[in-house]
C-alpha cells in the first residue's frame, strides 16, 4: 500500500542534544501507527517537524507523492494535518459548536445555527451525546477529548496525530475514544498515536514504530510482537522487575490526618507510616487530589487536624507544609510543579532559597552544589543544569519537581499520578527513587488512576468516592475488583 506519509532522513539538532539523527517513516492510509519511545526518544520533536511547529536541519517530508523540506502550521494544516496534543487545546467559556468551527467563515455573520448543526453532524458519527450548546468548562474530559477530535475532523483531516490521548481519561472514557478512532479508521484517516501505555497499543494500534535517542529501532506489525520485545526495543537493555520489593514498614507514625473536611472532602481521617508508601485509589472527581491539596495548604481545610511525628501543626499555607516537612508532587507538573521558563538549577532551589541565602544574598556556590547532586542523583538528563525546563522531556521535567522537592528535606512526600505520560524505563527508575525514599523513612503518599501502580508499589491502599473513604486495604488484601467496587461507592 501507498505511503500517505513519508518521513526521509529527518534530522534536527540542539545544541549539545540530537533530536533527531537522520529519521525515516511511513504512514499507511487508513492505519493506527503508534510511537512508542522513551521520554527524549524524538517523538515530541517528529510530530512538530511534521505539523510545521519547528524546521528540521536536514531530510525530506513527502505527503501523498508530494516532497517538501520543511512544514508550516498553515501548509501543514493545509494538506490535511491535524495535531491533538495532551494539554486540551479548546477555549472554555465557547460552546463545544464554537470550539469545532473556530475559525471557519459562515457569511457575514456568525451563524450558531450552522456551527451546532456541524458538530451535531460529527457527534451524530461518533454516536456520543454531546450537546453542541454546552459549553466546553461544563463537558467531562472524554467529552473534551472528542470536541478536539471533532474539531480536527471538521477541517478535513486525512492524517491525525494523538499525542497521549488517554492522559486524562478513565478507563471507560478511553473505551469510548477508541470507538471514536475505529470510525476515523473506517473513513480512510491515518492516525499516528503516541502512548506510553503499552495496553493501549495492542488493543488500537495496526502497527508500532519505536524510537531511540532520535534514531529509527524498528517498525513491526501489532500482532507479531509482544510487551517484552517493544520494552526492550525502547529502552535498548532488559529492565528489572516492574515494581521493586517492598521494604519494611516502621511502626512510627509520621502524618496523621483527623477528620478534615473541605475541597469537597468530608471527614476524612488516616495515618502515614515512617517509609509507607500509601496509595490512594478512586475515580476522577473522587477527592484525592483535593485531599492532596489541603495537606499541603495549597486550599484552605474548613475542619479537621494534622499531625506530624505526634505533633499538631496548622498548615495555612504551602511555605507552611514546606516548613513542617511536606513537599508534593503534583499532578499537573508543567502548570503546578515547575517554571517551564526558568533552568533546572533555579527551579531545584526555588523552594529552599532561604537555606541557600544568607541575609538576602543567595549563595550561587551552594545552588549550583545542590542542582547539580539531584542532577546526578535521579539521573536527570540533560547538557547542563542551565538547561530550561520546557526543553526537557515529560519524565526529566518530573524528575526536576521531585528534585525540587527533595531539596527541602521533606519527611512526607505526596506524589499525585507521579508517573503519568512517562514512559517505561522512566516509570521503573521513578518507581525504584520512591522506594529508596521509602527506605530512609520518608512516609510516601501515593494517588494515582494506574491501578497496576497502585497495587504494585503500595503497602497499603486507601479509597475514595465522592470526597470520602470507602474503604482501606492492606497488601495482602489487595484486590483489583474490590478497590473498583469500593470506587464506585457499590
Amino acid at each position: 500500500m501507498e505511503s500517505i506519509l513519508s518521513l526521509k532522513e529527518i534530522s534536527k539538532y540542539y545544541p549539545g542534544v540530537i533530536a533527531l539523527n537522520e529519521f525515516s517513516i511511513d504512514f499507511k492510509p487508513g492505519e493506527v501507527h503508534a510511537l512508542l519511545g522513551e521520554n527524549g526518544a524524538g517523538k515530541s520533536t517528529l510530530i512538530k517537524v511534521i505539523s510545521g511547529a519547528i524546521e528540521p536541519d536536514a531530510g525530506e517530508i513527502v505527503i501523498e507523492g508530494k516532497s517538501y523540506n520543511k512544514m508550516t502550521p498553515k501548509l501543514s494544516r493545509g494538506v490535511g494535518v491535524e495535531v491533538i496534543y495532551q494539554e486540551f487545546n479548546l477555549i472554555e467559556s465557547l460552546s463545544a459548536a464554537e470550539n469545532i468551527c473556530l475559525g471557519e467563515k459562515y457569511g457575514h455573520f456568525v451563524n450558531h445555527k450552522a456551527m451546532e448543526e456541524k458538530a451535531k453532524e460529527i457527534f451524530d458519527l461518533f454516536k456520543v451525546d454531546i450537546n453542541p450548546k454546552d459549553t466546553v468548562e461544563t463537558l467531562s474530559s472524554a467529552h473534551r477529548q472528542i470536541v478536539e477530535i471533532s474539531k480536527a475532523i471538521s477541517k478535513e483531516c486525512k492524517i491525525l496525530i494523538m499525542d497521549e490521548p488517554s492522559a486524562p481519561l478513565t478507563v471507560n472514557e478511553v473505551d469510548s475514544m477508541f470507538e471514536v478512532i475505529k470510525t476515523l479508521k473506517k473513513k480512510g484517516i491515518t492516525i499516528i498515536y503516541i502512548s506510553h501505555r503499552l495496553d493501549e497499543i495492542f488493543t488500537i494500534s495496526d502497527r508500532v514504530t519505536v524510537m531511540r535517542d532520535g534514531g529509527y529501532v524498528a517498525t513491526l506489525e501489532t500482532d507479531d510482537t509482544n510487551r517484552e520485545e517493544l520494552i526492550s526495543l525502547m529502552v535498548g537493555r532488559k529492565l528489572k522487575e516492574n515494581y521493586p520489593k517492598t521494604r519494611n514498614v516502621q511502626k512510627t507514625e509520621v502524618l496523621r490526618v483527623e477528620q478534615i473536611y473541605g475541597n469537597g472532602d468530608k471527614n476524612i481521617s488516616f495515618t502515614l507510616k515512617k517509609g509507607e508508601i500509601l496509595g490512594f485509589a478512586g475515580l476522577v472527581g473522587a477527592g484525592r487530589t483535593e485531599l492532596a491539596r489541603l495537606i499541603y495548604g495549597a486550599d484552605k481545610k474548613e475542619s479537621g487536624k494534622v499531625y506530624i511525628e505526634e505533633k499538631e501543626v496548622e498548615i495555612k499555607s504551602t511555605t507552611d507544609a514546606i516548613n513542617n516537612g511536606i513537599g508534593l508532587i503534583p499532578e499537573d507538573r508543567k502548570n503546578q510543579g515547575c517554571f517551564l521558563e526558568q533552568n533546572i538549577e533555579w527551579n531545584i532551589a526555588f523552594n529552599n532559597i532561604k537555606y541557600l541565602s544568607k541575609a538576602t544574598v543567595v549563595n550561587d556556590n551552594k545552588v549550583k552544589l545542590i542542582a547539580n547532586e539531584y542532577r546526578d542523583v535521579l539521573q536527570i538528563k540533560t547538557p547542563s543544569i542551565l538547561q530550561l525546563v520546557k526543553n526537557l522531556s515529560g519524565g526529566n521535567q518530573q524528575k526536576v519537581v521531585i528534585a525540587k522537592t527533595l531539596a527541602t528535606n521533606s519527611k512526607i512526600m505526596i506524589f499525585d499520578e507521579p508517573t503519568r505520560g512517562i514512559d517505561v524505563g522512566a516509570k521503573q527508575e521513578i518507581y525504584e527513587l520512591m522506594n529508596e525514599l521509602a527506605g530512609k523513612g520518608i512516609g510516601i503518599i501515593m494517588i494515582s488512576s494506574d491501578m497496576e501502580e497502585l497495587l504494585g508499589m503500595s503497602d497499603r491502599i486507601i479509597v475514595l468516592a465522592e470526597g470520602k473513604i470507602t474503604g482501606e486495604l492492606k497488601r495482602e488484601e489487595f484486590d483489583q475488583a474490590v478497590i473498583l467496587k469500593m470506587a464506585s461507592n457499590c
